[in-house]
């Protein structure tokens, strides 16, 4: 029998972080889980296409645009379960047996968010993160997403828009997605660069205005500024 999971990581010059992210699905490849990695590219222009080639990635280039990148992603998978995860994030070991178990149901599943930082912000804005997954069923990206095809075709798939795709899909989902016990390690170098409380508040407001209407490439203007 095939390998079930399709890994897809979208990247825009990922050439650091991408190693770390590949280096910790090997044990999914080892347990037999793994069945192929999608990169899906966005025009990068450091050494990504490289970092994918040199450990046998499918390589797929196309606009710049988080959703446009998955919808691309998932149109080149051919598992029957996909696992979407940042370029940024690490997911920690024990992860394999964590997934296959889940697996066992058809369903959406994501991992416990935790910053590679030290100090109490990274883990107050953790800890909200994962109260905001469990009381609202709303994880981000950043906290990785495993889901059965048929679930993800139901829901109409990754909209393509730049921003706000995570959450556009969570919303089209006939339940909350559930939460694994392993952690997804990401990077914490945006709050660090912008700070804690200020990316923090940005990413809330972000939110509330996507609910209430706001066209998401409006949004994403906004927040690269």
């Amino acid at each position: 029998m095939r390998a079930p999971i399709s890994v897809i990581i979208p990247t825009l010059d990922a050439e650091a972080a991408l190693p770390a992210c590949l280096a910790a699905l090997i044990e999914g490849v080892v347990a037999g889980l793994v069945r192929e990695v999608i990169v899906t590219d966005g025009g990068s222009t450091d050494g990504t296409f490289r970092v994918a080639e040199e450990t046998g990635a499918v390589w797929v280039a196309g606009p710049a645009s988080r959703g446009g990148q998955l919808r691309r992603g998932v149109a080149a998978a051919q598992g029957d379960w996909l696992l979407v995860l940042h370029a940024d994030t690490v997911l920690s070991p024990g992860w394999s047996a964590d997934a296959a178990r889940a697996m066992e149901r058809p369903g959406a599943y994501h991992f416990r968010l935790a910053f590679r930082a030290q100090g109490l912000m990274p883990r107050l804005v953790a800890g909200w993160a994962n109260l905001r997954s469990a009381v609202f069923g709303l994880p981000y990206g950043d906290q990785g997403l495993l889901i059965d095809r048929d679930r993800l075709v139901a829901a109409g798939g990754f909209a393509d828009i730049p921003l706000m795709e995570d959450v556009a899909l969570i919303r089209a989902l006939p339940a909350r997605p559930k939460r694994l016990e392993c952690t997804a390690l990401t990077s914490a170098a945006r709050y660090e660069r912008a700070g804690w409380l200020r990316r923090g508040g940005r990413n809330l407001l972000t939110l509330l205005r996507y609910y209430m209407g706001a066209d998401p490439e409006t949004l994403a203007r906004a927040y690269r500024r």
